[in-house]
């Protein structure tokens, strides 16, 4: 958590006084600039003065996330929760599963937002990161969605050897295999869990091409597989419904839910900033809740 710097306070103070000379001119005609010749400026310095404490009281959190739906949820419902609190709330969107953890590790921001524990876990012995889970926030269904032939509406209808794309990350990968297991498509080595690869797959009766892309490269493969399987935010950054247009998903109550609940994050030792509990807190309320089960159409499940 960083006080807001001296720079932007400045920046503040000089706005405030330029504000109260605007007010004068416009509303008092000539007297702002007769007050301004016989050094009457008290009004104004004072006003700077109050708008310059009122700043200094202004506590940033920064958090770094993923556009759909985790910067959504946070700028559109979070933010003014946070200001009515003296905090303001900036966010920082990444495309990608790496960045916002290496710039919450770093420190260039207070947390992230886009994550759930199998990856955050994965993430955290790959890279040797000190990051933990402040709270769980929503969970968001895995899908299976149909490719190049749109007229693919059961899972029955794929010909032999057909092309899948698949997360590349040890997690999400792990998942979208479950999730063609779970379907009937493929077995896996029942050792393997939750760190199964295309390479413990024991059975795959339709000789399925598993082809493995970064995560957020899935849905934009669509045109040139026979299906995918897309996490539910990048599902809804390509217009997708994943209630309408996924052919399987993973169901709301299964461990998947409890399993891939979406996190926020912070490096160890800052779960207990206070602005961090007051962020969390904000994540976890009805104002949240209730705007993720209005806009999302059952893509993003609130948890909490």
């Amino acid at each position: 958590m960083k006080k807001t710097g001296k720079k932007l306070l400045a920046t503040l103070a000089v706005a405030a006084f330029g504000a109260v000379l605007a007010f004068g001119l416009v509303g008092c005609g000539g007297s702002a600039s007769s007050s301004a010749a016989s050094g009457d400026s008290s009004s104004a310095e004072a006003s700077g003065s109050a708008s310059s404490e009122a700043a200094a009281s202004l506590e940033t959190i920064t958090v770094a996330a993923v556009p759909t739906p985790h910067a959504e949820i946070l700028n559109d419902v979070v933010a003014p929760i946070l200001e009515e609190q003296g905090y303001e709330l900036v966010v920082k969107e990444f495309s990608d599963y790496v960045l916002p953890n290496t710039v919450t590790e770093e420190g260039e921001v207070d947390a992230n937002y886009f994550q759930h524990l199998p990856y955050l876990e994965n993430f955290n012995d790959e890279q040797g990161t000190h990051l933990v889970s402040v709270t769980a926030v929503h969970y968001e269904p895995f899908g299976l969605y149909a490719g190049k032939d749109k007229s693919v509406t059961s899972l029955d209808q794929l010909a032999d050897g057909a092309k899948v794309a698949v997360p590349n990350d040890a997690t999400n990968e792990a998942r979208a295999l479950l999730l063609l297991q779970d379907a009937g498509l493929i077995k896996l080595d029942s050792a393997a869990g939750l760190k199964a690869t295309k390479a413990d797959i024991v059975e795959n009766p339709k000789n399925l091409d598993i082809i493995e892309l970064e995560a957020a490269q899935t849905a934009l493969s669509l045109a040139d597989v026979d299906i995918a399987a897309i996490n539910s935010n990048y599902a809804l950054e390509a217009g997708l419904n994943v209630a309408k247009d996924a052919i399987v998903t993973e169901s709301a109550d299964s461990e998947a839910a409890k399993t891939y609940a979406n996190l926020l994050v912070v490096k160890e030792g800052n779960e207990d900033n206070a602005g961090i509990k007051a962020l969390a807190k904000a994540l976890n309320s009805d104002e949240v809740r209730d705007y993720i089960n209005n806009t999302y159409s059952g893509a993003v499940l609130p948890i909490f």
